[in-house]
């Protein structure tokens, strides 16, 4: 069997575009007339460039090869242009065209990828939820209002959610870390005060941040937050300054949680060796794809750290981030997005149910997917499936963030 065709299609949700302005989706087929499906998560470039670099990773070092042969591929890929580090747009790209290998083996032998990288250890996989506007809410109007934070986590948790995630504290920006407003960690706090009186312990508080805040800022933002327990205090620093990553941890009595924008185990390996980060998250559309996750998973058993998988991005990134999942021990949770139009993706294939995932059961990454229905919703924009603001924070006037969705275009 050797990997022969690829097909690459980009895909726009409809606004607010929750999972980002659009996803990059590979078809790979095999001589064997085999078809897989991946995704490639956010790269620093825009769709029709990262088109050519998917292409070029896939003639370059994967066609004709036996998808079998990951770890091959995965080191042609590492070692290209004589680099060994890691790329996140080399290795985004091959991350999407990794899970198409996994979905490929999976379908020939008729078995579902965990079954392939060591077999059920959970039967079920706990899910969390980002916390978006209800309806009939103003989406401008939810991103500030504690008020509406708290009745979007109570009706979360009445569909059987046990942890939501939310990020009021701010805008982030090409400025790199910065000292929050006052006005923010008043916010933050509100919102977190807001949300624990509206569910109690039946609901883990997720505190998401964007690697925006200096280093003293953090700890400052952090410190506030403890009287609400939150479970995680994400990417309070940016990704690329693990010294300071690590004197939050310290500093803070609330777990980090890091590894979105990370990329394979030589970073994720140094944030455990720094303990900067007792959460892993990692983006498997970005990281590495399932079988370097599946290493980084066992770096962190060692470390006593846990998985988180990360999602902002379409639903056969979640397929993916769902076989990881049901395959490790030191799984905490998987992050979810449930919109029609994920849904619709991959015909319900998989779904959660009371605040779980059921560990799939179906062939390959156990979805079927709606090509059609791909092809239908074509991205023709320009921005990048996320973008940082260029001004700084407002420290008079207070600031505004809208949770990662794109406004409508």
């Amino acid at each position: 069997m050797r990997l022969t065709d690829l097909d690459i299609i980009v895909t726009a949700p409809p606004p607010p575009g929750w999972g980002g302005r659009y996803w990059i989706f590979v078809k790979v087929t095999t001589d064997t007339g085999i078809v897989g499906w991946g995704e490639v998560y956010a790269a620093a470039v825009g769709p029709k460039a990262m088109e050519a670099v998917i292409r070029d990773v896939f003639e370059r070092h994967m066609a004709e090869e036996n998808p079998e042969n990951i770890e091959l591929m995965f080191r042609r890929v590492y070692s290209s242009g004589f680099t060994q580090r890691p790329d996140p747009t080399v290795i985004g790209a091959f991350s999407g065209l990794e899970m198409a290998c996994w979905d490929i083996l999976g379908k020939e032998r008729n078995r579902p990828v965990w079954a392939l990288i060591g077999g059920k250890m959970n039967a079920r996989v706990r899910a969390y939820t980002y916390l978006y506007p209800l309806e009939g809410m103003k989406a401008a109007e939810f991103w500030m209002s504690p008020e509406m934070s708290a009745q979007s986590a109570a009706e979360a948790v009445s569909r059987g959610y046990t942890a939501v995630k939310f990020d009021p504290a701010g805008p982030y920006t090409i400025r790199g870390g910065h000292m929050p407003a006052m006005s923010d960690i008043s916010r933050s706090v509100a919102v977190c005060k807001a949300i624990r009186e509206a569910v109690g312990d039946r609901a883990d508080l997720l505190f998401g941040t964007h690697g925006q805040f200096s280093t003293a800022g953090a700890i400052r933002m952090g410190q506030a937050l403890e009287p609400y327990s939150p479970l995680w205090y994400e990417e309070p620093v940016p990704p690329d300054d693990l010294h300071s990553m690590t004197a939050v941890a310290r500093a803070v009595r609330i777990p980090v949680a890091a590894g979105e924008r990370l990329s394979t185990k030589a970073e994720f390996g140094a944030v455990l060796r720094a303990g900067a980060a007792e959460i892993l998250q990692p983006a498997l559309g970005r990281a590495g794809g399932i079988w370097e996750m599946k290493k980084i998973a066992a770096m962190a058993e060692v470390h006593n750290a846990q998985m988180a998988p990360h999602l902002y991005a379409g639903p056969i990134e979640w397929a993916a981030n769902i076989q990881l999942a049901v395959s490790i021990p030191n799984l905490l949770m998987a992050e979810t997005i449930e919109t029609p139009f994920h849904d619709r993706i991959i015909k319900s294939s998989i779904r959660v149910e009371e605040g779980y995932v059921t560990a799939p059961e179906a062939p390959g990454l156990g979805i079927e997917v709606d090509e059609a229905f791909l092809r239908a919703h074509p991205f023709t924009g320009e921005g990048l499936h996320l973008q940082m603001q260029e001004a700084p924070c407002d420290y008079a006037h207070g600031n505004r963030f809208e949770g990662g969705a794109p406004a409508p275009e």
